[in-house]
This record gives structure tokens, sequence and C-alpha cells, in this order.
């Protein structure tokens, strides 16, 4: 049982390592408090649904061109500054939004504003915290940290949003917003406490380019397919946008079916983290990705054809998110190690773009499927048309199956 359960030998044989892990626990918990606040407050201020949607965009904007230049920048500075930077900038805007929420100045365009700069403080520090990872762990320890590091995001999404409906709801908005801005002071004193992290081969600063992080990525074939394995999964098997509408359809249910839902493939997330300990024994990496990413699409594929049986599809959801957790963990633990360290930030950026723009490509084309059928076979058209993906990446690049972490290539 004791080798199931998630390594945690980074967090006892890694002080800085071990700072770094619970001030971004603690500050995510608080950032998905702020998402919640953010979304009740403009809601209340419009009683729209749509202006509440237009939050998600505009943190989105910032993210996917910022993560780029973010990746860039972490590749030829001090990568433990710019992580400080981000932080202190993301515990400012949490201030403003406490403070504008105590004045009660009632304003969506504040809302709106301060949402864009946390998706730029977030993307422009994201790559430099990321890339950190292997000069704080030994190699052989990098699976059981990028574990942690999930276990850490999924307390997130599951502790977060719960905790902040509950002070939202006894204290109000600004409660949230003024908890999230002290859980920062656990992340800037890791990012303080940290030694020097400049790029080990140093890039000059000024050029480091976002197209040569591209033009690294398209020459270097296992990293590509890793990328493309997961734009297949968030692409063709996200079926986010349908869960209002499956609740209701398939379910009976109401607004709790589709927070069930929602909150299904994040305690999938988690569970898988948190009985990681395995991963750290598997070598063959890439075919562990494959299989993670078909996992992910059959069980969405069957999530499609769940009428009636609610357990059902919530067992599946949170079987697909387990396996998008294996896939994440052995993702970034490639790119981690056979990606050299002045490519790490860039190639952390373009992640970035992939994970906040792919699930929005999923959202359009399985709500345009489902307009065009039905969300049931969009659901499962999608599944399977990422199990296909994926087998074609598979014939296409079988080396990829060959991956070994004992002899990285990227």
């Amino acid at each position: 049982m004791r080798g199931a359960l998630a390594d945690l030998t980074p967090l006892r044989e890694n002080a800085d390592y071990r700072r770094v892990w619970f001030g971004q626990s603690v500050s995510s918990i608080g950032q998905q408090m702020t998402a919640v606040a953010v979304a009740v407050q403009v809601y209340a201020l419009t009683g729209s649904t749509f202006a509440t949607g237009l939050v998600g965009l505009c943190s989105l904007v910032p993210l996917i061109v910022f993560g780029l230049y973010g990746g860039a920048i972490a590749d030829t500075v001090d990568r433990r500054k710019l992580g400080l930077i981000g932080s202190a900038g993301l515990a400012a805007v949490s201030a403003i939004l406490a403070t504008q929420a105590l004045l009660g100045l009632g304003q969506v365009a504040v809302l709106y504003a301060a949402v864009a700069l946390q998706g730029a403080f977030f993307a422009l520090s994201s790559p430099a915290r990321s890339s950190m990872i292997p000069r704080l762990v030994p190699s052989e320890q990098l699976p059981a940290a990028n574990a942690l590091n999930t276990i850490s995001m999924n307390l997130g999404l599951t502790v977060g949003p719960m905790l902040g409906g509950v002070l939202i709801g006894a204290y109000g908005s600004q409660c949230a917003y003024l908890v999230d801005t002290a859980a920062f002071a656990g992340t800037i004193y890791a990012m303080w406490r940290l030694p020097s992290m400049r790029p080990e081969t140093g890039t000059r600063k000024g050029r480091a380019s976002v197209l040569d992080g591209l033009r690294f990525l398209r020459e270097q074939p296992n990293l590509r397919t890793s990328f493309l394995a997961d734009l297949a999964a968030m692409v063709f098997g996200m079926p986010r946008a349908l869960f209002p509408a499956i609740a209701v359809g398939f379910y009976g249910g109401d607004a709790r079916t589709v927070g069930l839902l929602v909150a299904a493939p994040a305690v999938g997330a988690l569970t898988g983290a948190l009985f990681s300990g395995w991963i750290s024994r598997v070598h063959r990496q890439g075919a562990a990705v494959l299989v993670s990413v078909i996992a992910w699409g059959l069980s969405i594929a069957l999530f499609g054809l769940t009428h009636g049986q609610l357990w059902l599809g919530l067992l599946l959801l949170a079987v697909a998110g387990c396996a998008d957790t294996v896939s994440m963990i052995f993702r970034n633990t490639m790119m981690q190690v056979a990606a050299p360290d002045e490519m790490r930030g860039r190639l952390q950026g373009i992640f970035i773009v992939v994970v906040a723009g792919g699930p929005r490509l999923g959202d359009f084309e399985s709500g345009t499927v489902a307009a065009l059928t039905t969300p049931a076979v969009s659901a499962v058209s999608g599944g399977l048309a990422c199990v296909a993906a994926v087998l074609l990446l598979a014939a296409r690049r079988p080396a990829f199956l060959r991956y070994d972490a004992r002899h990285p290539t990227p």
C-alpha cells in the first residue's frame, strides 16, 4: 500500500522544493477562491451569464500571449526573480480585488481588468516556476515531483471553490480576496529563499526567441508527439461544454448535477495523483502517455452512453481525470528531462498555451457537434476521435512508444 501512494521523497529530501510546493498549494487554493468570487460578483452586478462568461475570455487572451513570451523571458533571466515578480504581482491584483469589494465600487470593468492582469502575471511567471523543478530535485525524482505538483493543482481545483463558496456566502467576496492575498505570502517566501536560477547555458538577455522554441519543438519528434497527444485529448475528448445539456437530458438533473459532473474529473485527477507511487518505476514513458490518452478517450466515449445512470457517468469522468493526470505527469517529466535547460522556459510557455487553449477549442468542437447532432453523439464521437488520433500518432511515430526515461531523447 505504501508503494502505491504518492512518493513524498522530493518533499522529504529537498527543502527548497518543499517550500515551493507548500507555497503553491496554498496560493492555488486562494486563486480558485478568487475565481469563484469574481464570477459571483460579476453575476451579482449584471445578472448576465454572458457577462460572467466573459471573465474566462479576459483571462484566456493574456494566458496565450504572455505564456509564449513568459517562456522566452524565463530562458534569459534569473527564473527565481521572475517567479518572485509574478507572485508579487498576483498578490497585488488580489489586494486590488479586495479593495474594490470593500469599497463597493461595483464596476465590472475593474473586475475584467483585474482578471486580465492575473492571467498576464500567471503566464509570465508559470514557465519560470515549472522550469525550476529539474534544478530543485534530482532527475530520478522528477516523476514523483510532477505527481506532487498535480496533487497541489487539484487540491486548488477541489478545495478552493468549496472553501470560497463557504466564505463568500458567510462574509462576502471581499473575504475570499483577502484570504487569497494573504495566501501568496507562502509562495513569495519560497521564491525569496531560492538560490539564483539562471539558465545553465546562459542565453544572453533579450536573445531568446519564441520562434526558436517553436522550431525546437518541431525538430524534436518525441516532445512534439507528447504535445500532439495532449491536444488530441483536449480538442476531441473534452465534453465540458455538454455538461449542462447532459445533466438535464441524460439524468433529469439540475445545476447541482452539473456541479457533480464538473467536479468528477478533478476528483479522479486528485485520486490518481495520490496513488502515483508506481509512476517512478515506469521507464517507457512515451507508451504510458499514449495509453493514458487512449484511456481518457474511451472513458469519455463510454460516458456518452450512460443515459439515466448518473453514478456510472461520474465514475467514468473520474477515470478520465485519473488518466489525464497520469498523462500529464509523464509529459511534464519528458519535457523537463529531454529538453535542454535553455529551452525549458519556452517549452513550458507553449505548454501553457496548449493547456489554456486546448479545452476552449474542445468546448467549441463538442458544442458544435452536439448542436448538429445530439450531446450523446458529440461525447461518443469525440472520445473515439481522440483514440483514433492517438493511434495515428503511434503509427506515425513508433519511436515514441520506445521512449525510455533512462535514455531520454527529445
